[in-house]
């Protein structure tokens, strides 16, 4: 079983930075898509963005195009997300998900989800 994990999540003003960080068991992220969503308490899930496997090719929201950055560093195990110029509505809480194809996560679709982490934007 792959168990993704999140990190990073915390406490910013608006305006500032966080970068999530995800991982997974085994060290199988590389073989994966990846995907970050958010989700705030009975709303459903939101797609955030997402990587192919290789990394040349990522996808984003248009709330967070020019706002966010996805990346992965393979060597490493990791995918990252770069929030930056935050605001009161990004705050949620954000997992990662894996899945064999960026197409499957636009549209909600993974093989794998991790628990999450919470990001809380104070105005």
């Amino acid at each position: 079983q792959v168990q993704p994990v999140e990190s990073g999540g915390g406490l910013v003003q608006a305006g500032g930075s966080l970068r999530l960080s995800c991982t997974a068991s085994g060290r199988t992220i590389g073989r994966y898509a990846v995907g970050w969503f958010r989700q705030t308490p009975g709303k459903e899930p939101e797609f955030v963005a997402a990587i192919s496997w290789s990394g040349d090719s990522t996808n984003y929201a248009d709330s967070v195009k020019d706002r966010f950055t996805i990346s992965r560093d393979n060597a490493n195990y990791r995918v990252y997300l770069q929030m930056n110029s935050l605001k009161p509505e990004d705050a949620a809480v954000y997992y990662c998900a894996l899945s064999a194809a960026t197409s499957s996560l636009r549209i909600g679709r993974a093989d794998y989800r991790g628990q999450g982490t919470q990001v809380t934007v104070s105005s």
